[in-house]
């Protein structure tokens, strides 16, 4: 018999899995409410972005409701719950996130050292085209793209420019659309605009630290707008006796 690849699996899908095993054994009933994120992340011992990823992807598989500001709920399947096989490479959003900061505060630093005219030009026109697209949307995303896109290409390096293109375009998965459609609308639109600016003027100013902290900083606070509760944290104190794994 041939060998199998041996996968990981991702922490926050340990945690689904096992969420979802405790809605199928009866121990979460159609209708009754899962303990808080806050609950759940300090008995299972892992980060609340851990949590809420879990929770996600449970969703996306019709497993429960989120209801902001009242709590998340197991509902009945729609169809017979098909769980993403393990071989499906979607990360978390919040992992995409943590990789972006890395790469892309370096990647920011490199191009306040050598960005052109012609490369601020890029970046100032992806600004304009960000200002004025509606958000949230489709044409939002593409310009919030471009935008990071104009930044990588101040390195004159096709490989980061795939690179930083292909983790952005992990916002395509279904697990980072369904968060964003929580939490983004016109005041974060704004605010991360102001945030691009920043970087933008640190780079035309040729000023690497700057420009690294500006970017970080932009990600950063992306993590953290993804990252407000769901609300109804004194809900459900009952425990949740899940397995480590």
């Amino acid at each position: 018999m041939p060998l199998e690849a041996v996968e990981a699996r991702r922490l926050y899908r340990q945690v689904a899995d096992q969420l979802r095993a405790l809605i199928d054994s009866g121990e979460y009933a159609v209708g009754s409410r899962l303990p808080t994120e806050r609950d759940l992340a300090e008995q299972l011992k892992v980060s609340r972005p851990t949590v809420r990823e879990a929770l996600i992807a449970l969703e996306v598989e019709g497993r429960v409701r989120i209801r902001v500001g009242s709590g998340i709920y197991v509902i009945e399947p729609a169809t017979p719950a098909s769980p993403l096989p393990a071989s499906a490479l979607i990360e978390g959003p919040f992992e995409v996130l943590r990789a972006r900061e890395f790469i892309e505060g370096a990647i920011a630093e490199q191009a306040a050292r050598v960005a052109r005219p012609e490369d601020i030009e890029r970046i100032d026109a992806s600004l304009t085209a960000m200002a004025t697209v509606p958000h949230p949307g489709e044409g939002s995303m593409i310009q919030d793209r471009a935008f990071h896109i104009a930044v990588t290409g101040c390195l004159d390096n096709a490989v980061l420019v795939r690179v930083v293109g292909e983790l952005f375009d992990q916002r395509l998965n279904p697990y980072f659309a369904k968060l964003a459609n929580y939490f983004e609308n016109p005041e974060s639109w704004r605010a991360a605009l102001a945030e691009h600016h920043t970087i933008r003027d640190a780079i035309a100013a040729h000023d690497p630290e700057a420009a690294g902290i500006a970017m970080r900083r932009h990600l950063a606070c992306s993590q953290e707008r993804f990252a407000q509760s769901f609300g109804a944290e004194t809900a459900s104190p009952s425990r949740v006796s899940i397995r480590s794994g």
